[in-house]
């Protein structure tokens, strides 16, 4: 028996046979869209003999397990089954014997980036753009451009982000969001919402238990396909976050002036512990340049033994100069299980006296001043980054990880790094090696 397409997913393959050329895919979690994008990508590669077209994701390690290996395979078994292909796993692109190609690309080095600089597509497929930024999507938009019998069509596909997202700007507003102006031809962007409901019957039905029983902003978003309301202004974006290749700690470390390993501690009692918070743990760092760097999260559910050695490990792998941890919750016992795990760099502790937000405002404007580079895709840290409001933070249960970056990129602008003349070998936090 062959593939049937469930009904949203038949109402969503209407709508991208259209005239639209920019598509967008919204709704919950498991609701078909990656199917309805791809098999509609699939199509168009199948009827213009020697056309290009190209699917991406943030990072180019979820393009090739997520998309090139599993998803792109299960769809051509199921809907292309008659077809055959050739995957060059090397160059990460798929082959049909019509000549036509889909190159599965990441967002998160330079050289990706010119790699598919070099090419010019006939379709463009953005799969969970959330995690994209605006000036990633253009770029690519500037690669939709191969002459062909084709219309060019752009396809995206997300778990509605909050109503501050371009997404939501561009897609539903009809608005730039940079310019802040109406976009030209309003009539060439779609959208529309598939949800798991109408995917039920190839979804466990334990899986919806799990989604009606998230907190109510998760599941509106991952069970109804609902944006997040975003009242309040919220104190990071996307477009806030510059990235670089994650690379070798021992050649980043070079590169680096002062690095520190910042903890937020939590009442856990060990890795099974799902009734308490993870302990955060966020390597930052700042360079000869005073720019401010995300080297690694390692936070996790441990024992006190337990994430006080993955923080030893931490100081070990990046010559830490030093430690910064919260000592609202524990006060001498977390210096006392630092220590207790080997850990000889200085060890400073900080209070919580200000609301999260209040802490939090100093580092999301060195964010928006393009002051941090995250060096991967911290996807954890980042959705708790994206659910932090003026007003607090609007996630559930607490910001362990956003926590801990803030302590630690804190103490780095309280010693002067953003610009400001500091003797580092003689900072409080200095450890001689």
């Amino acid at each position: 028996m062959g593939f049937e397409l469930n009904s949203g997913q038949r109402r969503a393959m209407v709508m991208l046979s259209g005239r639209g050329k920019h598509i967008f895919l919204r709704g919950g979690s498991r609701s078909g869209k990656t199917i309805v994008l791809l098999r509609a990508m699939i199509i168009r590669a199948l009827k213009a003999s020697g056309t290009r077209h190209g699917v991406f994701r943030q990072t180019y390690a979820a393009a090739r397990a997520t998309l090139m290996n599993e998803s792109f395979p299960n769809v051509m078994r199921m809907c292309f089954p008659q077809v055959p292909y050739e995957i060059l796993k090397h160059d990460s692109i798929v082959r049909f014997p019509n000549g036509s190609s889909v190159l599965f690309g990441g967002l998160d080095s330079r050289e990706r980036t010119e790699k598919i600089l070099g090419h010019e597509f006939a379709t463009i497929y953005i799969n969970e753009a959330s995690q994209v930024s605006y000036e990633s999507r253009n770029m690519l938009l500037t690669r939709l451009a191969q002459k062909s019998s084709l219309d060019l069509k752009e396809y995206i596909d997300a778990n509605p982000p909050g109503t501050g997202h371009w997404l939501y700007l561009l897609f539903e507003k009809l608005i730039d969001p940079v310019e802040k102006g109406l976009v030209q031809s309003p009539t060439l962007y779609q959208t529309m919402t598939l949800n798991p409901v109408e995917n039920r019957c190839n979804i466990p039905e334990s899986y919806f238990d799990q989604l009606e029983s998230l907190p109510e902003r998760e599941r509106r978003r991952f069970l109804l396909g609902e944006y997040s309301s975003q009242d309040a202004e919220m104190l990071w974006s996307v477009e806030s976050i510059v990235r670089a290749e994650a690379g070798d700690a021992r050649s980043i470390r070079r590169q680096m002036r002062y690095v520190v390993v910042a903890v937020d501690p939590s009442g856990v009692s060990g890795p099974r512990d799902m009734n308490s918070d993870e302990v955060g743990i966020i390597v930052v760092a700042v360079d000869f340049e005073n720019k401010f760097h995300v080297l690694e999260d390692v936070s996790r559910r441990d024992t006190p033994a337990g994430w006080a050695q993955v923080v030893m490990r931490a100081v070990t792998r990046w010559s830490a100069n030093a430690v910064v941890a919260e000592k609202n919750f524990g006060g001498a016992m977390v210096e006392s299980n630092l220590r207790g795990a080997g850990i000889s760099v200085p060890i400073k502790l900080v209070s919580a006296s200000k609301g999260k937000a209040i802490r939090a405002e100093p580092v999301a404007a060195a964010y928006e001043r393009k002051q941090v580079v995250h060096h991967n895709v911290f996807h954890e840290l980042e959705d708790q980054m994206m659910n932090f409001s003026c007003s607090g933070y609007l996630g559930s249960g607490s910001p362990d990880r956003v926590d801990a970056l803030v302590w630690g990129l804190t103490e780095l602008l309280r010693l002067g790094a953003s610009g400001n003349a500091v003797n580092w070998a003689s900072s409080p936090l200095s450890f001689e090696r």
